[in-house]
């Protein structure tokens, strides 16, 4: 019998266009001879629609995009359409691929839907998803865990609102210049600034503000950036490091999706040992978080061999051009062989918790 799928994407975020592009090269990968697929669309208003079961590849994003006279309750998209579904008990799906980046989907709430459900779903948990995307909560349990990082600081709107000017004075007596402003809870380079003087900081704190109520300052370093993939539940593996050499000051959004104004070196060189240490953070970052499915972890590396762990993403661009996919290319797992196994490590997660007690 052919495993029932739910492809869930699109979502109520900054990454919603992101989210489109990952589905539609997931759906190209995809063995029909394997799958029944039902694609669900989350509208960049948060309304979900669902389409007819997938027969093929689509050429365009545009037609995963449906119309809200398809629109559904959360609860109606995730029942299978499937004729032997519906005469089942359940109903269910054998498996939700979510496909979501950003918040309302990649930070740990749809995760928690699913849960409550009782489903079974490819990828990180609600812990893990929630704390890997807001980037506070992250670097303090990596501080716990002992990995190195760049110090930051970090700001609530309405703390800003109150005083600026003594925001300001602290990023820089206990940052400097350069600092990166990120909002704290959104991924894919939005809203990110780098700033050099007092001018830009105020300008970088407005812009990211605009993205989260939360925000992080991190002191900026002179490194290469390293990425390491992670794949597995319990004993992760991981990828050969891939080098992210971008040509403008940092890797920003445009540069990821719009100019391509980057170069991706996979593997990367590095000097002897090198490798093996960040294999070995990139696990520890991941358990850390109480990971599952994947996680692609990035790092900083300076001329003098220093190593700092900068974020870890929990669902990261997945198009075949993406790096965490290249990563795995690289180290012997293709594009199609890389999504079979996450799917076969949700489906193995959900049944390890079923073994689970609920009563005394």
């Amino acid at each position: 019998m052919k495993t029932k799928l739910c492809l869930l994407y699109g979502g109520k975020s900054a990454e919603h266009e992101v989210s489109l592009l990952t589905a539609k090269a997931v759906i190209q990968a995809l063995d029909l001879t394997k799958y029944d697929i039902d694609p669900v669309y989350i509208s960049a208003e948060g309304e979900w629609r669902k389409g007819p079961k997938l027969e093929g590849p689509v050429e365009h994003v545009s037609a995963l995009q449906f119309d809200s006279t398809q629109a559904i309750s959360a609860t109606e998209g995730l029942q299978s359409t499937s004729l032997a579904a519906q005469q089942s008990t359940s109903g269910q799906y054998d498996i939700i691929f979510p496909l979501l980046h950003g918040p309302n989907g990649e930070d740990g709430t749809v995760q928690g839907m699913l849960e409550v459900l009782n489903l079974p779903y490819v990828g990180n948990g609600v812990l893990a998803s929630s704390a890997g995307m807001d980037k506070i909560i992250m670097k303090n349990l990596f501080m716990q865990a002992g990995l190195p990082q760049v110090s930051y600081v970090s700001f609530i709107r309405s703390h800003w609102d109150q005083d600026r000017a003594e925001a300001y004075k602290k990023v820089e007596d206990e940052i400097g210049y350069p600092c990166f402003i990120k909002p704290a809870n959104l991924g894919s380079s939005v809203g990110i600034s780098k700033c050099t003087t007092r001018e830009e900081l105020e300008a970088g704190f407005i812009e990211a503000f605009q993205y989260d109520r939360k925000i992080i300052v991190e002191q900026g370093v002179k490194a290469r950036e390293i990425e390491v993939g992670v794949l597995g539940n319990d004993h992760p593996e991981t990828s050969v490091p891939g080098e992210i050499v971008a040509k403008k000051d940092f890797y920003d959004y445009k540069a990821k999706y719009v100019d391509g104004d980057s170069v991706m070196i996979i593997p990367a060189e590095l000097p002897g040992g090198v490798t093996e240490q960040l294999q070995k953070m990139a696990k520890i970052a991941f358990q850390s978080l109480d990971c599952a499915g994947l996680v692609r972890a990035d790092f900083f590396l300076t001329a003098d061999g220093e190593i700092y762990i900068n974020e870890v993403n929990t669902m990261p661009g997945f198009t075949p051009y993406s790096m965490f996919p290249l990563l795995w290319e690289n180290s012997g797992v293709d594009y199609p062989a890389l999504i079979e196994r996450l799917i076969e490590l949700g489906i193995k997660r959900h049944e390890e918790k079923q073994s689970i007690k609920y009563t005394v």
